[in-house]
């Protein structure tokens, strides 16, 4: 009972507040803000649609949601404070408040996702051989961003003390880092899809 409550109490606040930002011409935020929602009660619209009850909500249920919550909650602070850093504009282009802010909510949402399927079902699965696999591929994925952020001040620091193009810290950022990240976030998803279509 205490399930539904919540549910439908976040409903109507998503509701109200999407109305809102309708009203006030944000429909990029709006539109992110159901989709995000939409992937966060992922679990209870879709036993609501196929078996009109709402789906058990047990300790070991409760331990995954809130991981898989901590988890978007460092990416979206993660995402923030790259968006603080001089060299966003590479990225992102022109500065668009409410775009950004609305790929902040989607992509929180998948996260969130992703990680509640990881530890509800992918992770059990792996066994330990599966798990330093899919943590290898997710340090090499990591460690491409900071590879590339140093990569290119380092290209950048030396070409200009020594008024040289440096050929080295160049590479590392434009073929080493991005092929990095490449292979770890590939890695990653195949062993994250192993262990949730693999029988216990």
């Amino acid at each position: 009972m205490k399930t539904k409550t919540a549910f439908l109490t976040i409903s109507i606040i998503v509701l109200i507040v999407t109305l809102m930002l309708v009203t006030a011409g944000a429909f990029y935020v709006a539109i992110a803000l159901v989709i995000g929602a939409v992937l966060f009660g992922h679990r209870e619209l879709w036993s609501l649609l196929t078996k009109k009850k709402m789906p058990p909500f047990d300790e070991r249920i409760q331990e995954s949601v809130n991981k898989a919550v901590r988890n978007g909650f460092v990416f979206l602070v993660f995402m923030l404070v790259f968006l603080m850093l001089p060299f966003k504009e590479i990225f992102i282009g022109e500065f668009n408040l409410s775009q950004i802010l609305a790929g902040l909510i989607i992509s929180g949402g998948v996260v969130y996702v992703f990680s509640y399927f990881y530890y509800e079902k992918s992770r059990p699965n792996l066994g330990r051989k599966g798990l330093k696999v899919l943590q290898a591929f997710i340090i090499t994925a990591g460690a491409s961003i900071p590879g590339f952020i140093l990569g290119a001040y380092l290209h950048n620091a030396v070409s200009y003390l020594f008024n040289v193009e440096e050929p080295v810290f160049f590479i590392i950022a434009v073929i080493g880092a991005p092929a990095a990240l490449a292979t770890g976030l590939l890695g990653s998803f195949t062993v994250f899809l192993k262990g949730l279509i693999k029988k216990a």
